[in-house]
């Protein structure tokens, strides 16, 4: 049994191979999926599982305590670890850092999304919050979308956008930090949205045609990033129905309320990968909601594992 550290292989691998392991384990049988949330209100213990035929096993557990940010001096807000198991005789292959496998599931689960839902030609990125998630966020999209002229960052919290923008800036990515989020909405091509918010942030109004919408932050029944009329407004894809549809309150929500129905949801991943079809038109407003089941840490976790054996 390999034990797989962070700075073991982070700086080897790039957001390209995680979109293409995405893409070829939706080629797979579908994956069996089950979670375990336990709840102290914020904080969050989160277990997932997975299991795909012909590719292996996955038991993720990740801590969610989100005041560690602002702890001195500050601690990761998510911490864990992922056994990876074979899938011919059951047997542990490798303890995996859960912080290395949720950075690379979780921008790569949206610029997977992005990559087969945004217009190709999008010029302008807005990323919505200023934490860990949204640094990674960055770095995908400027690698799957090489043609970006602008990017962007809004957060409530003004100073930590800035303190994100001075840190890219130090490595030579020039960002924007917007004070007003509807008129940096309207403006965007592309807009990645993760926060910790209860009530949606994302108004409909403010979203101009061909705009992609990717909204990561809820990941519990009581969470929404996006509101009613974005909802209404959109052509909703997923990753997966089977982890979106009932447990996360971004989908939950506004089909208990009837704003949309399971009908209005026209695909996840499998769909897309198998021969689905993605935006009907450039002119077509996309909402992609990643929710990120275990069937993806397994995904992201085998690409890690081969990273790190290769000679």
């Amino acid at each position: 049994m390999q034990n797989i550290g962070f700075d073991d292989i982070d700086h080897k691998l790039t957001w390209t191979a995680i979109a293409d392991a995405l893409d070829a384990g939706h080629r797979f049988e579908k994956a069996q999926v089950g979670d375990l949330l336990l709840r102290d209100e914020d904080r969050a213990l989160l277990n997932r599982g997975a299991w795909i035929k012909g590719l292996g096993l996955a038991l993720k557990s990740m801590s969610v305590f989100p005041e560690n940010n602002d702890r001195t001096p500050p601690m990761p807000s998510i911490q864990g670890a992922m056994l990876l198991f074979d899938g011919e005789t059951g047997g542990v292959k490798a303890v995996l850092d859960g912080v290395l496998v949720t950075k690379w599931k979780t921008a790569g689960d949206s610029v997977f999304g992005a990559r087969l839902l945004a217009r190709p030609d999008s010029k302008r990125l807005l990323v919505v919050g200023a934490g860990t998630v949204a640094r990674s966020l960055i770095s995908a999209y400027r690698e799957i979308f090489p043609g970006l002229t602008s990017i962007a960052i809004w957060n409530r919290n003004a100073a930590k956008a800035e303190a994100l923008a001075d840190a890219l800036a130090d490595a030579g990515v020039k960002i924007e930090v917007e004070s007003d989020l509807s008129e940096a909405a309207a403006r965007a091509d592309i807009i990645s949205c993760a926060t910790m918010t209860k009530t949606p942030i994302l108004r409909g109004e403010w979203i101009k045609p061909g705009t992609h919408v990717d909204l990561i932050g809820a990941y519990r029944p009581d969470m929404r990033e996006a509101d009613d009329e974005l909802m209404r407004k959109a052509e909703i894809f997923v990753d997966s129905r089977e982890t979106t549809m009932e447990d996360i309150g971004e989908l939950a929500i506004p089909l208990a309320s009837g704003v949309i129905n399971e009908e209005d949801v026209l695909g996840d991943f499998y769909d897309l990968c198998n021969g689905g079809k993605g935006r009907s038109s450039a002119e077509a407003v996309t909402l992609f909601k990643n929710g990120g089941g275990a069937h993806l840490d397994l995904m992201t976790g085998s690409v890690i594992y081969d990273k790190f054996n290769q000679v």
